[in-house]
């Protein structure tokens, strides 16, 4: 016999149960599809890209109306998957959307969860490699176009809407969107706005971005008399190099000065951040040897460029202050990114009223609530550069709030609320910037 006051608490907590909220049934499905696609390994250096594109690929032929075709312009090994819901008036130029398909490596003992587990923990975090970078919108994109077709079957939008999922974004995107942006496929598509990823923000508003900064792959070379440690040499190549290293350290810390006293953001200064050094003569057992004065020395520098400064005064600055030819100096520059575009313009897209596309983008997310914050540069690199220099208006966003900034860190995630808020965003960019009738924006 079941004594009362067990009785009771059962009766309670039964009661309880039943009236705790559910998730609708669309939403645990979206999370279940971000879950799944955050197990597939495409980190570098040896990306599953196949099973990441057969599974992109049967999720968006599972929606109404939408077709897919897949791409391989370089290798088989290199997929890019192309998805299109086309639209009504295809005179129209089309709207791109982009996620790349690649991630960087993890450490898996640095991590909480394993990194591709896409473990969800109680309070809704998913911790993966790849969740804010930028699986997220991979799959957002997706379920915003089944919601509105959900919601209205017979929708169909007035501009073709494309999605784009490339290869090799994080190691330069040579093999992805750099050899799509050539193709007879891309030029065939007419776009005419084009949306890549963004960044996390840590407040209420969501981040925008205008424009990337270029990145320059710079190694500065020493070189100088060879010979015995206790030898007194001028211009040695470690001195050298030395001197080379606290001009361009004086450089950044001024460039640093500027966004500590929050004159300029971090995206709108040149950073100079050295990456690695090299000297010395290593012995049979792989020491140094500790009694020779090396004749070469040089140092590695990730050096990015905001669209706003001109290049050619910076290699004028290398030249002649931080990799002087007076001081038996060399240097060696990889620009791994325009600066300009075809017209010889800086890459940006403007983000005001005469650009309509940003207006309609802006508007379409405040239609659901959303708010932008003040549009940025953005610090690092991503493929939207490829479409800036071909003059096409491009904006990075990931509608990521309240959300910490870890693209790239250990234990990335992303709780699956702002993930669902996510998708709702698109739904409502989807929507007005395919129904934007302008013929000429």
């Amino acid at each position: 016999m079941v004594k009362k006051p067990i009785y009771s608490f059962i009766l309670l907590f039964l009661s309880v149960s039943a009236a705790a909220p559910q998730q609708p049934p669309a939403d645990a499905a979206a999370v279940s599809h971000f879950q799944q696609y955050l197990r597939i390994n495409t980190a570098h250096p040896h990306p599953d890209y196949q099973s990441a594109v057969s599974f992109l690929k049967a999720l968006a032929t599972s929606i109404p109306n939408l077709r897919t075709r897949t791409l391989h312009l370089t290798t088989p090994n290199k997929p890019l998957l192309l998805v299109t819901f086309p639209g009504s008036n295809p005179s129209l130029q089309s709207i791109l959307f982009n996620s790349h398909l690649d991630s960087v490596p993890a450490e898996p003992s640095k991590w909480f969860h394993p990194p591709f587990s896409a473990f969800k923990t109680h309070d809704g975090s998913i911790f993966a490699r790849g969740a804010q970078d930028d699986k997220c919108i991979a799959i957002q994109y997706l379920e915003a176009i089944r919601n509105i077709i959900a919601t209205d079957p017979g929708f169909k939008p007035m501009r073709t809407i494309h999605i784009c999922y490339v290869p090799d974004e994080e190691i330069g995107g040579l093999d992805g969107m750099a050899k799509f942006v050539e193709s007879n496929e891309f030029r065939e598509m007419n776009v005419g706005f084009f949306l890549d990823e963004g960044q996390a923000s840590t407040n209420d508003k969501y981040r925008v971005f205008y424009a990337d900064r270029s990145p320059w792959n710079l190694v500065i070379k020493a070189e100088g008399q060879p010979g015995h440690g206790s030898r007194m040499f001028d211009n040695s190549a470690l001195e050298n190099l030395m001197k080379s290293v606290e001009v361009v350290s004086k450089f950044r810390e001024n460039q640093f000065d500027l966004v500590k006293a929050g004159v300029l953001a971090n995206s709108e200064v040149i950073s100079a951040n050295p990456v690695y050094l090299k000297a010395g003569i290593v012995s049979g057992d792989g020491n140094f040897v500790m009694n020779m004065q090396p004749s070469e020395a040089e140092a590695g520098y990730d050096v990015r460029l905001p669209p706003t400064v001109d290049p050619d005064l910076l290699k004028k600055r290398i030249a002649e202050e931080w990799a002087p030819a007076t001081r038996n100096m060399s240097y060696h520059i990889v620009e791994k990114g325009p600066l300009r575009d075809y017209m010889g313009r800086p890459l940006m897209t403007v983000t005001n009223d005469s650009n309509p596309w940003w207006t309609v983008f802006k508007h379409a997310v405040e239609a659901v609530g959303g708010r932008l914050s003040k549009p940025e540069i953005l610090a690092s690199t991503t493929d939207a550069r490829y479409m800036r220099v071909r003059g096409i208006p491009t904006l990075g966003f990931s509608p990521m709030k309240n959300t910490p900034i870890l693209l790239h860190d250990h234990n990335e995630f992303l709780k699956e609320s702002v993930f669902l808020e996510g998708i709702k965003v698109y739904e409502s960019i989807i929507k007005a910037l395919s129904s934007f009738d302008t013929d000429s924006p």
